[in-house]
């Protein structure tokens, strides 16, 4: 059976032109594979500059690989397949703040996306945007709202109808939910499970926040200065860790490694 998506050997090498490395390459990510089947999460750790966003730009499009393939439903994504790449593959960023432009409203971000790729006419696009605010947990009449006057928790919210918008089956979600308080992390990480068992659709989470990591994710994969150093079942990483890199992340976040029964009230 083919994957709904297949990474195989992905690198990106960046050319550093300043400084006492001049003409050197940083490898950023090297060689990464791994497979996300449909309804499921993988979620993608490391420390900072492990090379986790660079991974999550690279399988959206916005960054081109230096070598590797991305295949989508078996069929090579190329760099540049922006009309195409949007439908199936979306992604929330950690700043709803800087994401969006402060001068318009909810509509007019939510109605952007359907204009530029696809026909729907007008009562079509607004029937999708008032559908997907519903999804989201918001009213129709929050289409009339201005971005900049809402709640952080109501930005994220729109953030994500701008990944749903479109209807992909896929959604890349690069730290979105790790800067918010408690109560909101919770509202929205179960948001986004509720979506997921009702669409089907496929998460890759990108962050450090092994609390919603555990909650939401399915596999996990490790990142350490650009190269995969662990990928599997999250339970068996959390509970099992085959590095010394993997494990001190654990205990940094846990205070412990986990145990079975850790999963026990899930």
């Amino acid at each position: 059976m083919i994957p709904l998506l297949q990474v195989e050997d992905l690198s990106k090498s960046f050319h550093n032109d300043s400084g006492f490395f001049q003409g050197s390459q940083l490898k950023a990510v090297q060689q990464i594979s791994f497979t996300l089947e449909k309804k499921k999460t993988l979620a993608i750790i490391g420390q900072n500059g492990s090379g986790k966003s660079t991974l999550a730009r690279m399988i959206v499009g916005i960054t081109k690989p230096s070598s590797g393939k991305i295949l989508f439903k078996g069929q090579a994504l190329n760099f540049g397949d922006y009309h195409y790449r949007a439908r199936h593959i979306r992604m929330v960023f950690q700043d709803p703040n800087s994401a969006f432009n402060p001068r318009l409203n909810v509509g007019q971000i939510l109605d952007a996306p359907l204009r530029l790729v696809t026909k729907l006419n007008e009562e079509e696009r607004n029937k999708r945007i008032f559908d997907t605010l519903h999804l989201v947990g918001l009213y129709p009449d929050h289409a009339n709202i201005k971005i900049n006057t809402m709640s952080a928790s109501q930005k994220q919210r729109i953030a994500l109808a701008r990944a749903l918008i479109l209807e992909p089956e896929i959604i890349i979600a690069d730290d979105a939910l790790g800067a918010l308080d408690a109560s909101v992390k919770t509202q929205l990480t179960n948001l986004m499970l509720d979506i997921q068992e009702r669409l089907g659709i496929s998460y890759i989470y990108v962050g450090q926040h092994l609390g919603i990591i555990k909650h939401v994710s399915d596999e996990m994969l490790v990142l350490d200065e650009g190269r995969m150093i662990e990928y599997g079942p999250t339970k068996a990483l959390l509970t099992s860790p085959k590095t010394e890199i993997t494990r001190r992340l654990v205990e940094s976040y846990f205070g412990h490694i986990l145990e079975e029964s850790a999963w026990s009230s899930r």
